[in-house]
């Protein structure tokens, strides 16, 4: 997804006070249209140790201390950089799981396209129409389901689901779930979650009961992959914030 994906939560914490950032992955700034038809070909090539090296990079540069809010990948990377120290607060939606937590036949079916093809680990790699129906917004009508697309949709980069594939193998995604001085992190889950199904989220927080951080989970009920985008986004935004405020 596109970081313009996040513009109603920027908008929604915005009227709360907040300062929001909602900056891209490497290479990938600029029009979801425009990014389809072409990315810089080292996107494909692009690690998830690159993509959290980046964000900490951000983190740091923020003039106080940032809650990180992250979805799918960018829920495996809010896990990672609180692992290092960074951020007052992290909530995880649908997050990628950790090395440990092990993904459901339903996650493999949506992660497989990406996968397959010539190349594909080292590869730009698109998400077709009837993937993203499938593994995101299934329970939408058709018409919505094309308004998203268009609206938000980018290419990923191959390596990192091949990194994901590998990871009980690797530590490329390994976080330290007994890390007692990390800061507070909540998981939140999707009901009918295809692409990170809820069984994995619950799975990734029961890994931290060993840790002496604040760890919580909620699960929402009838949201699939497009939780933060599909009608009701609003609920996960506010309850997400409403938690941070109540750490503090």
């Amino acid at each position: 997804m596109s970081a313009r994906s996040w513009d109603g939560f920027v908008a929604r914490y915005g009227a709360r006070g907040y300062r929001c950032v909602a900056p891209p992955w490497p290479y990938l700034d600029g029009a979801p249209q425009d990014l389809r038809r072409n990315v810089d070909p080292r996107f494909g090539r692009l690690s998830i140790g690159e993509i959290v090296d980046h964000y900490a990079r951000v983190v740091r540069e923020q003039p106080e201390t940032p809650i990180l809010i992250g979805h799918s990948f960018g829920g495996l990377f809010v896990q990672m950089l609180l692992d290092r120290g960074l951020g007052a607060a992290g909530v995880a939606i649908d997050p990628a799981p950790p090395k440990g937590v092990l993904p459901g036949l339903s996650a493999v079916r949506a992660s497989l396209p990406v996968l397959m093809g010539w190349n594909a680990w080292r590869s730009v790699r698109p998400m077709s129409f009837a993937n993203f129906q499938w593994g995101w917004v299934h329970t939408m009508d058709e018409r919505a389901q094309r308004q998203a697309y268009d609206a938000h949709v980018v290419p990923t980069s191959g390596r990192i689901f091949l990194q994901a594939l590998l990871a009980p193998l690797t530590n490329d995604t390994k976080v330290n779930y007994r890390n007692n001085t990390r800061a507070p992190l909540l998981i939140i889950a999707g009901e009918l979650d295809r692409t990170v199904e809820a069984r994995m989220d619950r799975d990734n927080f029961a890994r931290y009961r060993g840790s002496g951080a604040r760890t919580d989970f909620h699960q929402f009920p009838g949201r699939t992959h497009y939780i933060c985008g599909q009608p009701g986004w609003e609920e996960v935004a506010d309850y997400a914030l409403d938690w941070v405020e109540h750490q503090a």
